[in-house]
Order: structure tokens, then C-alpha cells, then sequence
């Protein structure tokens, strides 16, 4: 159920229409939007009775949600969430592109570094790098654990990127939340339902990825658990799907960026190097997933990727990745979209950074 709220309702009465919820014994999600508020309904194991909230002051009218998601639906939420970071200028769904870029795997200080200068300079705003690593094999290089993130936190200090690294579990979740500006979820754990609970009460905002073989409803589902605990900084990322195709490591699926867009007010990104897994397609597809309409890229970077102890095949070398922001430059401002400048190196360390 969505309680929608009158364009001229007060915090006052949207506080009342809440503690109304609460007192039902259900739980209340209130969503601000540019022009009014909605308030999500969760926890109903059976119809609720609009007319316990309808006369409420403030309250325009109360709807049933007839999707197995609601808080992720833009029946909750017309206008597209933007995610805002304090500390930095960096947003996550609105006009500006979100650039995401670095290597797959943090392997020491001075790799990391060098491949956050790189696109520092070329214009990401976050920079992505993997401190445990779920690998295939039980004999690939798995990361650098906690060591990685506090390389990740003295990078963000010096170069004022924000950090994207991924959580496998819940024990490394925590660890993360203590480093990262966004808590990644990998293709692995979309459907890990405990994680994304666990994710759902972190104070940060969580990436999302797409699952393996997930259709666009469990996608949805997925960000429904997260959001469901109450941690509505949710961003879903396109990241390849699982097909018959062998010409790529995976099948990179744009025609979901419309779709997510016309059915969930959430943001989302696209990542064209776990989406193709080669090099020389990872551009092209890049531009693509520009010009269909999505709010950013994740891109792996690598200063030697010949050398990378993790999908080298994949990664960009640093001037590859100048290149493709050019290219993203000259794309963007055709759908009303753009690319901020390069970020000015931080001299001072960003708050909430370090455990």
C-alpha cells in the first residue's frame, strides 16, 4: 500500500501518517519526491484498510501496490532518486554522469595509486577496487582484505575519489562500511537475501549488481530487500547476463536500462568490462550504455594490465580510459547529461574515512 501526501502537507503530518503505520504494526517508508512525499507500506500480511489512514490530515490519497516490489516501484517515487555524497561533489543519478573506474583487484600501494591518478585526471569521481575477491577458482588471488581498503582510504584522501569496493559476506560488509563511500554487491550475492538485509541497515549507500542469469523482477527484488530495512541509497548496476554467446565473457544486457527506469525510480550504472570481459568491446559498449540512458559506468583500469592478478583481459590501460571519457564528453551532452571536470586532488582527509 502507498499513502500519497498532499503537496502542501506538513513534516508534522507526514510524522502523524507514520506514526499511524507504526501503530497498525506495519512499517513506514516515507520517500520525498520534488513535488510531494509518499509513504511506503511494508509488512502487511494482509489488506490494510485505507480508510485508517485516508482522512488522516495531509494525506492526498491511499493506493494499493499491486507489484511484488514497492519501495523500489516509481509508484512509490515518480521523479528518479539522486544519490548526494558529503564531502564531495559527486552524485549518483542525476544530470552529471557517475564515473566509477580503477582496478578490479587492489594488488599494492603503488598499483592502486597509479591507476587512481589515471582516472582522477581523466574524470572518474569514485574510484572501484576490489579488496576480497570472489573468484571462481579457490586458487586465484582472493585480495588483500582489510590492507586493501585502508590503501582505498589513504587514496580518497589524497586524490578525493570516493570508494567503491564490494562486500562478500557479512563479516567483510562490516569492514567495508567502515572504508567505503559505496558498499558494492556483487553478481554472486544479488539473491544472498541475508547480505542484502545486512546491507539494508548499513549507514551506506549500497551498488547493487545484477545477477548472473536474475530477470528484471528479481533484480527489483533484490533492491526491495535492501530498501526494506530501511537504507534507500540503492544503486543497480547492468553487469553481462549468462547466454548461449561465446564471442564475450558475458552477454551485456542495455535494453534493461529503459526497463529499470520505467518501472523503479532507481538509478543505474553500467559495467561494460565484467559485461564483456574483453578489452577492445569494453568502449564500444561503454558509449552504448551512454547514449541508452544510463546514470554512470563502472570500469576497470589497470596501469599494467598484462600484469593484473585479476581480469587483466578486461581492464583498460589508463590512456585507453582518457580516450573513452572523451568519447563520453562528446555523447553525454546529446541526452542532456554531463561529465564533471576532473576532481582537484584532496589535501585534507575525508570524514567518516578509516576505521
Amino acid at each position: 500500500m502507498l499513502v500519497v501526501m498532499q503537496t502542501s502537507a506538513t513534516e508534522a503530518q507526514i510524522e502523524a501518517v507514520c506514526g499511524r503505520i507504526a501503530a497498525l504494526g506495519l512499517r513506514p517508508h516515507p520517500m520525498p519526491g520534488a513535488q510531494r512525499t509518499a509513504i511506503g507500506i511494508t509488512g502487511n500480511r494482509s489488506a490494510v484498510e485505507p480508510a485508517a489512514l485516508e482522512e488522516m490530515p495531509g494525506v492526498a490519497e491511499v493506493l494499493v501496490v499491486t507489484k511484488p516490489y514497492k519501495l523500489v516501484s516509481r509508484d512509490l517515487k515518480p521523479d528518479t532518486t539522486v544519490l548526494r555524497f558529503p564531502h564531495a561533489p559527486a552524485s549518483i543519478g542525476g544530470a552529471a554522469l557517475a564515473i566509477m573506474a580503477g582496478p578490479c583487484a587492489i594488488e599494492s600501494h603503488e598499483q592502486a595509486f597509479a591507476a587512481a591518478e589515471a582516472v582522477r585526471a581523466a574524470g572518474a569521481q569514485f574510484f572501484r577496487g576490489g579488496a576480497f575477491k570472489p573468484r571462481t577458482s579457490p586458487y586465484s588471488f582472493q585480495g588483500m582484505a582489510e590492507e586493501a581498503l585502508k590503501i582505498m582510504a589513504e587514496v580518497r584522501q589524497r586524490t578525493g575519489l570516493l570508494i567503491v569496493t564490494e562486500a562478500v559476506d557479512e563479516r567483510s560488509l562490516e569492514l567495508v562500511a567502515d572504508y567505503a563511500d559505496l558498499i558494492q554487491i556483487g553478481a554472486r550475492n544479488m539473491q544472498n537475501f541475508s547480505l542484502l538485509k545486512r546491507a539494508g541497515q548499513a549507514a551506506k549507500p549500497v551498488l547493487l549488481k545484477r545477477g548472473l542469469s536474475a530477470t528484471l523482477d528479481e533484480f527489483l527484488m533484490a533492491a526491495e530487500y535492501v530498501m526494506s530495512e530501511g537504507n534507500y541509497q540503492v544503486v543497480l548496476c547492468e553487469r553481462g547476463i549468462r547466454t548461449f554467446a561465446d564471442h564475450t565473457r558475458n552477454t551485456l544486457d542495455l535494453s534493461i536500462v529503459p526497463a529499470v527506469q520505467r518501472l523503479s525510480h532507481l538509478p543505474i550504472i553500467v559495467d561494460p568490462s565484467h559485461g564483456t570481459g574483453k578489452r577492445n568491446k569494453v568502449t564500444p559498449m561503454a558509449r552504448a550504455a551512454v547514449a541508452c540512458g544510463a546514470d554512470g559506468l563502472i570500469i576497470e583500469v589497470h596501469p599494467r594490465p598484462e600484469e593484473a592478478l585479476s581480469d587483466g583481459m578486461q581492464s583498460l590501460y589508463p590512456e585507453q580510459f582518457a580516450a573513452l571519457m572523451q568519447d563520453v564528453r562528446r555523447i553525454a551532452p546529446i541526452l542532456g547529461r554531463e561529465v564533471p571536470a576532473p576532481l582537484v586532488p584532496a589535501a585534507a582527509t575525508h570524514a567518516g574515512a578509516t576505521r
